[in-house]
């Protein structure tokens, strides 16, 4: 069998063999390797190997597993040879094989494959998930030994067979006899279906793991998630509908928070009274709230102010978005959920201390989430357009099939709270991914709200007014038109169509905005695709007829009505006293208190006051939404992304240089010295030498970003501080920076 090295092996690879090495492992492009030597190395290291394996599915670990139980990472193993306790093809075995060796976790020919060291590491105590053989059990019969088993025992084995043949418990002080024993752990260890290996640890032993994987090929398999199929259109605009919904949500949150803005608690977060009153504003849950602020935040609509007593309050951003269309909204929305670096599901729960984890704390966050995010979303990408899962439990048995490595102990979680965030999102609806979702992930978010802006419907410029006060608007409504409905009425329901409620309240809220009741009558009467009914009529003209009687301005404050009457009865309210309200002419009160208190107490009262100008106009007194600048960090996101083609073949190169400098053999040299320019004199003297009597040089040198590589070159002319030579093998002409230059070597004819 071959001794090749993994170094030798890489060398000898071509180069679109090493581009894919690089592609599937970019950890070992950084810092670029100098040449296949470096890296061999990189790619042999615990941390790099251990990464590679978190992408391999159950088959390909349990033949990594197979392969070191038979020692390659000490010798050359012929994988026909390897034992992996199931039935399973040759051919299914090699092509594990070969995925190894694109990873350059192993190498070699076809019959002599050997394994990095660190592989042993990586492939977990247990290769092949099986415990050690046990020798009370030789000569039993295992399969009737199992079927005359209780179900608690049973359940203990098929547990330990799961999830790896070592358990631990505080039944294995002693091996009692099966009269003595009192739990399904100590009844196991009296009939030696289970190996005691100290006084808290227990093993299962080969031959019972072997009986209850079975001769099939078990946990090496897994059956696809059960598929339906929709048509796109149905999909799309119902993840159109979740996009509105999501929208809306958020302008609720930043119009509730730009008035009453919730504290920070001192620990982080948000509390739970504050989860609770935006879920009662929002008709949501508390887990759905807590999806709604961490995208929020994500997008920078909300921040923390920072303050001595800190709040989260909508910032500059916000005012911005809240301009855009649905679709650009939504887009902003759905790129920030994908890219989130948290976990919102666990947002509520309680950690080992027992403390709540709260929303949009430092406990939420999860670095690998928006990975974790994006491997469920391409599962579903694989699919037909309109073809999506069923079942989210079994979207996860595959996934956890697929890489069992990665996730953690909320692996299974992480893909059923996707699916729903992804669901309430509008990136998946019934559950396959949206038209908009799919553009997001392959093209980004310009290209998703464009997408998006097609499935959502033709905004409406019409509303239908009912009898009991109601106003439904059939879909949604040009902006404009929005802004009016919402001043003038209360959203009652949302969905495909919303429903507004107006009522004595939300009139005098339009009639303080400055409308007047002739706006109102005219937006009824041109707006509605039903006629006006009565009962509204006489509710505007009756609110707008005791609306403004009773004016306020600034002394500080003062009242004034031409009705004596009201102005004697608000001066003998219980309100009067509290508010210091004094009359100064028969029709005139006046206060120190600020107007805008004066007024909500009057309209606590049973009052109708409104504010106004000097000409005596009304004017909306509220407080202009309060806004905090948007917080860099909260704006800018760093992403890692993977080295391009066009990168990877430069290292390819510059590999295939580095290759081809270490096996030239050197003659007179300059060595580096301790200063990173070298011996300038000497090697301007060698390379001008080498320039003269054209002999190819060995030079090392030193990038920009510190990293070192060697290089062989056929010297063409020095100038300008400048070294050009052509690469022999390629015929490339190269320019190398001399003081970039850290030692030079004359290369020796072969």
């Amino acid at each position: 069998m071959s001794g090749t090295t993994l170094t030798d092996w890489l060398r000898a690879r071509d180069d679109e063999t090493l581009a894919d090495v690089l592609r599937a492992r970019p950890d070992l492009a950084t810092p670029r390797p100098a040449d296949s030597s470096v890296l061999a190395t990189r790619a042999a290291t615990r941390a790099s190997v251990a990464r590679a394996a978190e992408g391999l599915d159950t088959f390909t670990l349990a033949v990594l597993d197979a392969l070191l139980a038979a020692g390659a990472d000490r010798a050359p193993v012929d994988p026909a040879t390897v034992d992996l306790a199931v039935a399973v093809s040759p051919d299914r075995v090699m092509s594990a094989v070969h995925r190894l060796r694109s990873l350059a976790v192993a190498w070699g020919a076809d019959d002599a494959i050997s394994l990095v060291p660190a592989a042993r590491e990586a492939g977990g105590l247990f290769p092949t998930g099986l415990g050690r053989p046990s020798a009370a059990l030789d000569g039993v019969d295992v399969e009737a030994a199992l079927a005359d088993l209780p179900e608690d025992e049973r359940g203990v084995l098929a547990r330990l067979s799961h999830n790896g043949p070592v358990g631990n418990t505080r039944d294995a002080a002693a091996i009692p006899t099966l009269a003595e024993a009192r739990t399904p752990i100590q009844r196991l260890l009296a009939r030696g279906l289970l190996t005691r290996v100290d006084a808290s640890t227990v093993e299962l032993p080969r031959q019972i793991g072997l009986a209850l994987r079975g001769v099939g090929t078990g946990a090496l398999t897994v059956d696809e998630p059960g598929l339906r199929t929709k048509a796109q259109k149905n999909v799309d605009s119902t993840a159109a509908g979740a996009g509105l919904e999501l929208v809306r949500h958020t302008e609720t949150l930043l119009r509730l928070w730009s008035q009453e803005p919730p504290p920070v608690l001192k620990s982080g977060g948000l509390g739970v009274r504050d989860v609770r009153r935006l879920a009662r504003a929002t008709d949501l849950g508390d887990r759905e709230v807590t999806v709604l602020v961490e995208v929020a935040m994500a997008a920078s609509l909300i921040a923390d102010n920072e303050a001595t007593n800190p709040e989260y309050l909508p910032t500059t951003h916000a005012d911005v978005w809240l301009t855009a269309g649905p679709a650009n909204k939504w887009a902003t929305l759905a790129a920030a959920w994908l890219d989130l670096p948290r976990l919102p599901g666990i947002g509520g729960q309680r950690d080992a201390k027992e403390r709540v984890l709260a929303p949009l704390s430092e406990d939420l966050r999860r670095p690998v989430a928006p990975m974790e995010r994006t491997r469920v979303l391409e599962v579903l990408a694989d699919f037909k357009p309109g073809t999506g899962v069923v079942d989210p439990d079994e979207l996860a048995t595959v996934l956890a099939w697929r890489a069992p490595r990665r996730g953690g102990r909320l692996r299974d979680e992480i893909v059923r709270w996707t699916m729903a965030e992804a669901t309430a999102v509008g990136v998946v609806a019934l559950g396959a991914l949206s038209g908009p979702g799919r553009v997001l992930l392959s093209e980004g978010t310009a290209a998703a709200a464009k997408r998006m802006a097609e499935a959502m419907p033709e905004p409406i410029d019409h509303v239908l007014v009912q009898a009991d006060l109601t106003v439904v608007a059939p879909g949604p409504l040009e902006p404009h038109l929005a802004t009016l409905v919402n001043e003038v009425a209360d959203v009652e329901s949302a969905g495909s169509a919303t429903v507004y409620r107006v009522s004595e309240t939300s009139i005098r809220r339009a009639l303080d905005a400055g409308r007047t009741a002739g706006d109102l009558h005219e937006l009824f009467r041109t707006r509605s695709r039903t006629p006006m009914p009565q009962s509204l009529t006489y509710l505007i003209d009756d609110v707008a007829r005791r609306h403004g009687r009773l004016r306020g301005g600034s002394t500080a404050s003062f009242l004034r009505c031409d009705d004596p009457a009201l102005i004697a009865e608000v001066a003998a309210s219980p309100a009067a006293a509290g508010l210091r309200l004094r009359r100064i002419a028969p029709t005139v009160l006046v206060s120190p208190v600020p107007l805008l208190e004066i007024l909500d107490e009057l309209r606590a009262a049973g009052f109708a006051p409104a504010a106004e100008d000097a000409e005596g106009h009304v004017v909306d007194l509220r407080p202009s939404s309060r806004r905090i600048q948007s917080p860099l960090r909260a704006v800018r996101r760093v992403v890692t992304r993977p080295p391009d083609d066009d990168q990877i073949a430069e290292m390819v190169a510059a590999m295939r240089a580095g290759d081809r400098a270490a096996d030239s053999k050197r003659g007179r040299a300059v060595p580096a010295t301790t200063r990173t320019t070298g011996n300038t004199t000497e090697t301007m003297a060698l390379l001008q030498e080498a320039t003269r009597t054209q002999t190819t040089v060995w030079i090392g040198q030193v990038d920009a970003n510190g990293i070192a590589s060697q290089r062989v070159l056929e010297p063409l002319r020095i100038g300008g501080g400048i070294l050009e030579g052509r690469d022999p093998s390629t015929d490339e002409v190269r320019r190398v920076p001399l003081h970039r230059i850290t030692s030079a070597a004359l290369v020796e004819p072969s």
